[in-house]
């Protein structure tokens, strides 16, 4: 069932702000991590992003949080191609971290491939 745009607008706003374009060396991920006392903005996250997973809630070193993580399938198949259609959306900090997740896991969306990664020492921050 498709995601109303103001859901996806929501997501790629948190994704923005707070999310992390990365892997583990052999799979990419994205994750969000935030306070627990956000438990309801990921218990919706849950519910309108099913492939995603849920960890914590985590107590250490003085924190609280809960992390939703998106990978394989789910990820190349659905979550990527998704915020590949929006990516006019992003800033060019974030589209740019994105990107870099994609080349480095060879996953191939359109946009992507033609976007040039940065010249080397270039910093990609703003």
């Amino acid at each position: 069932m498709p995601v109303p745009d103001l859901e996806v607008g929501y997501l790629l706003g948190l994704l923005a702000g707070e999310g992390h374009f990365g892997g583990d060396g052999r799979q990419p991920q994205i994750t969000l991590r935030m306070h627990t006392r956000h438990e309801a903005l990921f218990r919706w996250l849950q519910r309108t992003f099913p492939g995603g997973v849920l960890y914590g809630p985590y107590h250490h070193g003085g924190r609280s949080y809960f992390q939703w993580m998106a990978r394989g399938r789910y990820l190349r198949d659905e979550l990527a191609p998704l915020v590949e259609r929006h990516r006019d959306l992003l800033d060019e900090h974030v589209q740019a971290r994105f990107d870099a997740m994609c080349r480095n896991y060879k996953m191939v969306l359109t946009g992507v491939e033609a976007t040039p990664p940065p010249a080397q020492g270039q910093d990609i921050q703003r």
